[in-house]
């Protein structure tokens, strides 16, 4: 399956390791309340759970990984948490694309940047621009992102750019306008910290996507934990519709 392409229209090829693994990072605030820390504590020790997760992909032979840091529903957090999750995000955008850049790895960012403050916008565009011809693993960040919005956005696009012509509604057509466009749809998904539900991430891509949730808190989601996720995928079988007699042809 090529970038864009629809796993509704195309069966994809897969193989033992995803080509793309999505994310929701989720438990950081338990995780530290578990320790008698402060929320804060366990989004800073989910940084570094993403520098170890960047890395087993990269050893994987993963070639995306797309992480949802901050949907569009989180700005109804605590004001004095958001404010924090904004200094956080800055912060590790200043310190972590020239470490990326170094390792071969392309940077982008997903979502309506638009209510970011410009010193974090320009972040964003730097790394983006700096690691656009890297071609190790792609890392996608959802930021202020959720996938309705996504489909909405889209359908705009769609309209705008047929604005003389008629407008032939189809998923080819559309998902050129989605924010991931330029990446095929997700092999396996995993969601941490023991909450089942996918919560407005990738909707339109994750219609075929392995799905594989843990109780595991996302600070403690280590290379062994890493591990036992693409074990799961491993052992699934990806049908995409057709029967199990087929696919074992």
């Amino acid at each position: 399956m090529s970038q864009g392409t629809s796993s509704t229209r195309e069966i994809p090829e897969t193989g033992p390791i995803p080509k793309h693994i999505a994310i929701i990072m989720d438990g950081n605030g338990r995780w530290a309340r578990k320790r008698y820390l402060p929320r804060m504590a366990g989004h800073k020790q989910g940084i570094e759970t993403v520098r170890n997760v960047i890395k087993s992909c990269s050893d994987h032979g993963v070639e995306y990984l797309t992480l949802f840091a901050f949907s569009s529903e989180n700005w109804r957090r605590p004001d004095d948490e958001v404010s924090f999750l904004m200094q956080l995000f800055a912060g590790a955008l200043e310190q972590e694309i020239s470490k990326l850049h170094e390792n071969g790895i392309r940077f982008k960012v997903i979502g309506d940047i638009s209510r970011f403050e410009s010193k974090i916008i320009q972040f964003i565009q730097k790394g983006e621009q700096l690691t656009a011809n890297n071609s190790k693993l792609t890392l996608t960040v959802a930021a202020n992102y959720g996938g309705r919005w996504d489909i909405l956005q889209a359908m705009r696009r769609l309209i705008e750019k047929s604005a003389d012509l008629p407008v032939h509604l189809n998923e080819e057509n559309l998902a050129q306008y989605l924010s991931m466009y330029y990446a095929p749809e997700p092999d396996l998904f995993i969601r941490t910290g023991g909450e089942c539900r996918i919560s407005n991430f990738l909707l339109w891509q994750l219609a075929y996507t392995e799905l594989y949730f843990t109780d595991t808190l996302w600070p403690d989601f280590d290379e062994k934990e890493f591990d036992l996720a693409i074990q799961s995928y491993q052992q699934r079988e990806r049908r995409f519709g057709q029967t199990s007699e087929q696919v074992q042809q």
